[in-house]
């Protein structure tokens, strides 16, 4: 009796289905949980254990306040977002949308356009605030950018301080240390509001902190990259609190195929911000005292076994070792940031004298170790990567469905000789 061609197809179906399994089960290839998603793309997520993070915290409850350049609403930010307030005037409109970026970095929720998965923040559970303010650009000399930015930094921060956010992220600063962004500090920090600021990209021949992040009362965030050292260009000075990965950070953001890699100290910012809210949110009667001591209390600490240095503070932040045993969160009320209030601005800097390069001495003990609880890479297994182990699973699948149904398309062939008048 010949078989149907329907019936030949099942069984063959049938075959490499138990060949697949019989692989798997013999212990041949362990198949990737994340194989070939953003998620396994996102180095400083899985570094930082971000899966073992958000069983005990997402940041719900938490709202952080992003003071940056516009936020676009895109679909991995769907319900995060508070309504957006300007302080840009008329030049909002001119903005670039890095603002997305950030936000995307703190809150992305995992997904996008029809659902599909895409790039997560470290606090999908928390709310952003957008602060609008102008990023300065086009209106002169440093001078008349640094006061056009201050011009929307100061009424931002206040404007932050009377919100529900317990946390205020500002992505950017400048190199002038303004009065008004100082009372604005002071009445956020009375309203019980942690503040964090991005030290600044400046260059190599130009690492000085910039403000907010040096303002007395403001934690200064520096970007380590892969290799555990604070990245090129990034201020340097003693308001250098803390820092997080600013390196080929991918997340959500506006405009292309709606992914992008980031880098700087801004976007370090937010993920430490992001940090604050997932630990806040576990303890929400904590004061932004606590919260922070807890965290520089878990910090990674420089390579040197110094409490701190002038490039990545007092180390890396790892939210899930804050989470896990975050110690005595000490007195409500006392800040655990020595240089609180006592940090003086760097003395003035003639325009065409810059800061000297740090010496290369210096630079190679920039890192923080152990910073992020886990591998920087994504390479295992003696070198090969989880999608290198996936494709070998499906060779060797291809290679036991064409040994068990080339028999079978041979005697199917002989029975239809035979069958033949």
């Amino acid at each position: 009796m010949r078989m149907r061609s329907s019936e030949r197809k099942r069984t063959l179906q049938r075959a490499c289905v138990l060949a697949a399994l019989a692989f798997l089960l013999a212990g041949g290839v362990a198949a990737p949980a994340q194989a070939d998603t953003v998620f396994s793309d996102q180095w400083h997520l899985n570094a930082m254990k971000a899966q073992e993070i958000w069983r005990t915290s997402t940041g719900k409850g938490v709202t952080v306040a992003l003071i940056d350049t516009r936020v676009r609403e895109v679909p991995e930010l769907a319900g995060r977002l508070l309504p957006v307030k300007s302080f840009a005037g008329a030049d909002a409109a001119k903005l670039d949308e890095y603002g997305t970026t950030a936000a995307s970095v703190i809150a992305g929720t995992g997904r996008g356009l029809g659902g599909r998965e895409s790039a997560y923040g470290l606090a999908p559970g928390a709310k952003i605030l957008p602060l609008v303010i102008p990023d300065g650009r086009g209106v002169g000399n440093a001078a008349a950018q640094s006061e056009e930015i201050n011009k929307g930094l100061a009424p931002a921060i206040r404007y932050a301080a009377d919100s529900e956010a317990k946390i205020i992220s500002v992505s950017f600063g400048t190199y002038t240390d303004d009065q008004p962004v100082r009372d604005a500090v002071e009445y956020a920090r009375s309203k019980g509001k942690l503040i964090f600021a991005a030290v600044g990209d400046f260059g190599v021949d130009d690492p000085q902190v910039g403000y907010p992040a040096a303002t007395p009362g403001v934690v200064g965030v520096t970007g380590i990259g892969k290799d555990l050292k604070a990245i090129k260009k990034a201020g340097v000075g003693i308001t250098v609190d803390l820092s997080a990965p600013g390196e080929d950070v991918i997340s959500a953001c506006a405009g292309g195929t709606g992914l992008c890699r980031s880098r700087g100290t801004g976007v370090a910012t937010a993920l430490v911000s992001a940090s604050a809210a997932l630990i806040w949110a576990e303890h929400p009667t904590w004061t932004a005292n606590q919260v922070l001591r807890v965290m520089v209390n878990t910090a990674s600490g420089p390579t040197s076994g110094a409490v701190r240095n002038d490039y990545v503070g007092y180390g890396a932040v790892r939210p899930r070792v804050a989470l896990k045993a975050p110690g005595d969160p000490g007195a409500a009320d006392k800040d655990p940031i020595p240089d609180y209030r006592t940090a003086s601005p760097p003395p003035p800097r003639p325009a065409s004298s810059p800061s000297p390069t740090p010496s290369k001495e210096h630079a190679d003990k920039a890192g923080a170790a152990p910073v992020l609880d886990a591998p920087m890479s994504s390479v295992t297994d003696g070198g090969h990567s989880a999608s290198f182990w996936a494709a070998l699973a499906m060779c060797a699948v291809g290679v036991l469905c064409v040994g068990i149904a080339g028999p079978l398309l041979m005697a199917d062939r002989r029975r239809a000789r035979l069958s033949r008048p």
